[in-house]
């Protein structure tokens, strides 16, 4: 039972943050490359605020977005001045510098140590310190998340995202400006990306730079690819595809000299196929040409 709740559990915490990415490569057009640093830097906060400020989970979270916000402003000049493939370079060098700032300024982050010894989250004196309780809490925050992001995409915001995605030129023609609409996709998207990494941080009560890497950017762009971009069933399914399947390869019976080897290959094999014959993606209503 402890397997499956950590499995639903890390599933969860992609979810979140596939919805984020999604929201600006599936809903808005902007390919970031960045997203594991919002989501680093939102898993450092909430843990220096709850390691050395003393601060309780909701407050430390409520930092971490604020300070995500704070810190869009750079992604959100790269996306008022460049397009296209101009903007996804930017965005990798601005996640490249905050995993040099991560890796680098021990003074803060302690550098590839990391931080130990993160709380478990509490509500009311009671302390969600077992994996049925953590569980449950994490599923609430995800279903929050979910719910808003439903909520968002019914309102006039989200088809004014769709056309800066589809026609900018058509959106000025309107009167709107898209590096309006570009700014609000950035700001939100971070914010959410910020409470899936408050997330991590308190589940496995230990973080370090290795977590938030390039590498970690491009998975989850690849979640989204796979589910779909433009849905919000996509971004589900993309973090479910990506979360469990290689926790099903590993109930096939390999040889354990050249289990690992094999099950990357038939990962990868997947992925071929997915890319191959759903090139929109499971749930995708929107593809970059």
């Amino acid at each position: 039972m402890n397997y499956f709740l950590h499995i639903l559990i890390v599933c969860e915490i992609y979810i979140i943050l596939a919805l984020a990415m999604n929201l600006l490569a599936g809903y808005s057009g902007l390919l970031s490359l960045a997203q594991a640093a919002y989501y680093g830097i939102g898993a450092y906060v909430s843990a220096l605020l709850l390691t050395q400020a003393g601060l309780s989970f909701s407050l430390s979270l409520l930092g971490a977005i604020c300070f995500n916000l704070i810190i869009s402003f750079p992604i959100i000049w790269f996306a008022s001045s460049l397009r296209d493939l101009y903007f996804a370079i930017a965005t990798l060098a601005w996640q490249i510098i905050v995993s040099a700032i991560l890796y680098n300024w021990q003074a803060v982050t302690n550098g590839p140590f990391g931080i130990m010894g993160i709380p478990k989250p509490g509500f009311g004196g009671f302390v969600f310190d077992s994996l049925p309780s953590f569980a449950s809490f994490s599923s609430l925050v995800t279903l929050s998340v979910l719910l808003f992001f439903i909520g968002l995409h019914r309102t006039p915001l989200s088809r004014c995202f769709l056309g800066v995605r589809d026609d900018q030129l058509a959106m000025m023609s309107f009167g709107k400006k898209p590096s309006y609409f570009k700014s609000w996709a950035i700001l939100i998207s971070s914010g959410v990306s910020a409470i899936a990494g408050g997330l991590f941080a308190v589940y496995f009560s230990y973080i370090d730079p290795s977590s938030f890497t390039l590498d970690e950017s491009i998975l989850i762009i690849c979640m989204v690819l796979v589910g779909g971009l433009g849905a919000i069933r996509g971004s589900v399914a993309g973090a479910l595809f990506y979360v469990l399947l290689p926790e099903v390869l590993r109930f096939i019976h390999i040889p354990d000299s050249i289990a690992a080897n094999v099950r990357m290959m038939i990962y990868a094999v997947l992925l071929i196929l997915v890319v191959m014959y759903r090139p929109y993606g499971f749930f995708g209503k929107y593809t970059f040409e």
